[in-house]
């Protein structure tokens, strides 16, 4: 496969779950308002923390502090085109990679990206996002889904499978990272609330926002910090917990490289390996006693190290490599 092509497939992975994610981002504060009692601050300066755009923010709303409203947020990390992680420009970018490599994608995928693409451009769009934000995120997310899901029954299971899924595999690791952040910058709640039924109901906000509330209470039964951070980072059996994404991904390099499991040959599977270890021989009480932020912090710095080193393998002779890489 060329490097050109390998290039684009893999970041339309990464793009699309980027966009699904972003959605999950903002739902998990519009959810918060609903749920919380009556005096809850809302809080949109945040949002753009996790992302890790704050430099971009200002640059082009000004100081998040004073200019970080509702509206703001909502325009820069969905509508702004001047943002490259926002989500029309991320399904913009996808669109345009998947044109580019027409010749692996089905019909269907690509009709299915490209009316989502269609979604986002409609004039209509930023209304609905203001006047029913959660049923607005709830379809794109869904239109991301469904771009999934067609893939999964339509994409030769090649290497052109392996690229998709490996970008696909990681920025969901990323994001769900950051997800649990959101948890530290939006809902940390007063410490005289921390163990209290506003601070549970703000961990359940956050599974609610990466859909394993259900399967967390069949697995878990009662809501803590200390569970609810387990399931997110470590899990096995949930399929968007670090540590799933992360088991995925390398499954998926290995199965582009050739090399076999254990062993390494190339860069990216060196350090994606050692990633994958190190959480995997992790426990929750370790992570939440040197600090969840902290760990999280680490964890996006080394996500985006795989992510440098997987370019400079397989993509960097590509001419269209410059300008992709977009790790937050």
């Amino acid at each position: 496969m060329l490097s050109r092509t390998a290039d684009s497939i893999y970041w339309t992975g990464r793009y699309m779950e980027r966009a699904e994610n972003v959605a999950r981002f903002i739902s998990v504060n519009l959810q918060a308002l609903l749920d919380l009692p009556l005096g809850f601050r809302e809080q949109w300066e945040p949002l753009v923390t996790t992302t890790g755009d704050q430099a971009l923010f200002t640059e082009r709303y000004g100081d998040p502090s004073a200019n970080a409203t509702k509206a703001n947020v909502l325009r820069f990390l969905t509508f702004d085109e001047g943002n490259p992680n926002s989500i029309i420009s991320c399904v913009a970018r996808a669109r345009e990679n998947v044109r580019q490599v027409r010749q692996i994608v089905s019909v269907e995928m690509w009709e299915a990206l490209n009316t989502f693409f269609l979604r986002l451009h409609d004039p209509a769009a930023p209304i609905e996002a203001e006047t029913d934000p959660s049923d607005f995120f709830r379809r794109v997310r869904e239109s991301a889904q469904l771009f999934a899901g067609v893939a999964e029954a339509n994409l030769a299971r090649d290497e052109s499978w392996h690229f998709m899924q490996l970008g696909r595999w990681l920025e969901r690791a990323d994001k769900t990272s950051r997800i649990l952040d959101v948890k530290y910058f939006i809902l940390l709640p007063k410490p005289s609330d921390v163990g209290s039924v506003v601070d549970d109901l703000l961990w359940g906000v956050l599974l609610h926002s990466v859909s394993g509330y259900d399967l967390f209470r069949r697995a878990h039964g009662r809501i803590t910090p200390e569970r609810v951070a387990g399931f997110l980072l470590l899990s096995r059996q949930f399929p968007r917990s670090v540590l799933f994404c992360l088991e995925e991904a390398e499954r998926n390099l290995l199965a582009l490289s050739g090399t076999p499991a254990g062993t390494y040959r190339l860069e990216p599977e060196k350090l994606l390996s050692r990633l994958r270890s190190d959480l995997a021989y992790a426990s929750v009480l370790e992570v939440l006693n040197g600090g969840l932020h902290e760990f999280l912090d680490r964890l996006q710095t080394r996500l985006n190290g795989v992510g440098a080193a997987l370019d400079a393998t397989f993509f960097s002779l590509s001419p269209d490599t410059e300008g992709q890489m977009q790790e937050q």
